[in-house]
């Protein structure tokens, strides 16, 4: 890996007033959940995003979107935070990051320890019947679904809780979208961490910082539509690269 880009990179961060973490699902490969593009493996080259993960999906065919989800959990519900979850949470509690933007749905940041946490597209660990709004966990529904198969039912009114994930033709919660963009309007340091970029309208919040001047980290293995804009651009995986921004510390 190159010496100095890691260097580079380290500057940025040691000379930033305040720096914001947007991570997508690269970050959370190395923990065993699959992402959704990848070539071979991610989970739209086996499924189309529309027939199971769409808002269409769970109203009309509520047994196609439980299949499709029940599946992903039952990748996803013994990951654990990985290197780079914990890099950033060690990097945040000595003051170096102020906050993670994040486009993940499986809760390992919180699970790292990280405090300041924004979920653009909701969280598998809740879960909300649409009609009287009542939450429940998001894990117990799922684990209920595993163990009967049978759809969740909301106790009070009778109708089938939803996940609090995003799906398709949803719009973005508006507290999260709102606390994102304030965040990019105040980072002097934007480090896009195994996002692609790919999906509409998270990423163009980081354009918001880089409007104003923020400095611009990217550490993903894929190209992404910033890469030209970026102060640093390192196409490699995150586990091997956040490590090394922290001397002190072996993960």
């Amino acid at each position: 890996m190159n010496k100095k880009l890691i260097d580079k990179t380290k500057k940025i961060l040691d000379t930033s007033e305040y720096t914001v973490f947007f991570t997508g699902a690269g970050m959370s490969t190395a923990s065993g959940i699959p992402d959704f593009r990848s070539p071979g493996t991610g989970l739209w080259e086996r499924n189309d995003p529309y027939t199971v993960a769409s808002l269409t999906a769970f109203q009309n065919t509520p047994e196609i979107f439980f299949s499709w989800i029940k599946s992903l959990y039952t990748q996803s519900k013994d990951a654990k935070p990985n290197s780079a979850h914990r890099t950033i949470t060690e990097l945040e509690s000595i003051g170096k990051i102020q906050s993670v933007i994040t486009q993940n749905i499986d809760g390992l940041h919180q699970k790292a320890g990280s405090k300041k946490v924004i979920e653009l597209h909701g969280s598998v660990l809740t879960a909300t019947c649409p009609f009287c709004q009542r939450t429940v966990s998001g894990e117990k529904v799922l684990e209920e679904l595993l163990e009967n198969d049978l759809l969740p039912i909301c106790q009070v009114c009778d109708r089938i809780i939803k996940p609090d994930v995003i799906l398709y033709e949803e719009q973005l919660p508006q507290q999260a979208w709102h606390q994102a963009e304030m965040e990019m309007q105040k980072a002097s340091a934007v480090f896009i961490a195994g996002s692609s970029l790919e999906t509409y309208p998270a990423n163009a919040l980081p354009r918001t910082a880089l409007s104003h001047g923020a400095k611009l980290v990217i550490i993903t293995l894929s190209q992404t539509i910033l890469d030209r804009y970026a102060d640093v651009v390192i196409h490699e995986d995150v586990t091997s690269v956040l490590p090394q921004l922290i001397d002190h510390r072996a993960f």
